[in-house]
Formats: C-alpha cells, structure tokens, sequence
C-alpha cells in the first residue's frame, strides 16, 4: 500500500523525539509532502507523528500530477519524461506513476529524483484547527482519499 504524507504543523515546540522520527520521514519542514511504502516500522513512525502530519492513500492522477509539477532533480530542476527514461526502467512520468500506485516502484527508482515534494499551504486554507485530528474536525491524522483533495489543493 501506497501512503502520501504531508507535514501540516511547523517546526516550533516539537517534542525532540518527535522531531526525530519527522526527521527520519524526511518531512522536516511544514508543507512538505512525501511517498512511502507502507511497512509495520514506517506504521509506527507514521503513529508517532500522527499530530504533525496527515496522511492517506494518493491516487494515480495525484501522483502523476506531484511528479510533473513538482517533482525535482538536482539544481531545482523538473522531472521531464526524457530525464525518467534515461535514468530509469520506466519510459515516462505516467508509467512511474502507474508503477508507483501499483506498489512496483518508488521515487527513488529514477535515479537524482529528490523524495521529498515541496508543497504550497492549501488554497482557501486548512479546513479546521491544526491541533485536532480529522476525524474531530481537524487537519492532521489519516484522512484515506480525502489527502487526494488536500494535495490537488497544495499544488
């Protein structure tokens, strides 16, 4: 299973293990988004980090979209179809992204793509108060295919 994580809370007053396992996720800085492959220790991390973060399944066209506007190479460059095709198996960003929703690739398969996305803050806002979670009228925790909205929004 395919997870999206989007950090959604900043840097300021985190607890220092907390701020570790962010760390860890590669998610260090507020509207920073990333793909995972779903395994039982990323689960954990994901658990701990559950009031910084916001997480769900992503679908394909979401993916496609991430990669294309804002997946990025070394020196801020774009991710191109040419580039996916040199330095990978994949022929194109619409393949990669197939292969990623399928759980036969991850963003580290195309060699010099950076795993992590930077994010804008969603248009029209967070819709509810960032310290609760979804399901009690918030923004951080599992949202399931609502992260699908939310990221169409961040881009």
């Amino acid at each position: 299973m395919i997870v999206l994580a989007i950090r959604v809370r900043g840097q300021v007053r985190v607890r220092p293990q907390i701020e570790h396992t962010l760390d860890k996720l590669l998610l260090g800085r507020l509207h920073q988004a990333r793909l995972f492959k779903v395994t039982p220790s990323l689960q954990g991390m994901i658990t701990k980090a559950k009031d910084y973060i916001t997480w769900g399944e992503p679908t394909e066209d979401v993916i496609l979209k991430l990669l294309t506007k804002r997946g990025r190479l070394p020196g801020n460059n774009r991710l191109t179809d040419a580039y996916v095709k040199k330095n990978s198996k994949l022929s194109s960003i619409k393949s990669l992204a197939k292969a990623i929703t399928g759980g036969k690739a991850t963003t580290s398969d195309v060699e010099g793509l950076k795993p992590v996305f930077r994010l804008t803050p969603p248009s029209r806002g967070h819709k509810g108060k960032k310290s609760l979670p979804v399901g009690m009228g918030g923004i951080t925790g599992y949202r399931g295919e609502g992260i699908n909205e939310l990221t169409l929004r961040m881009l």
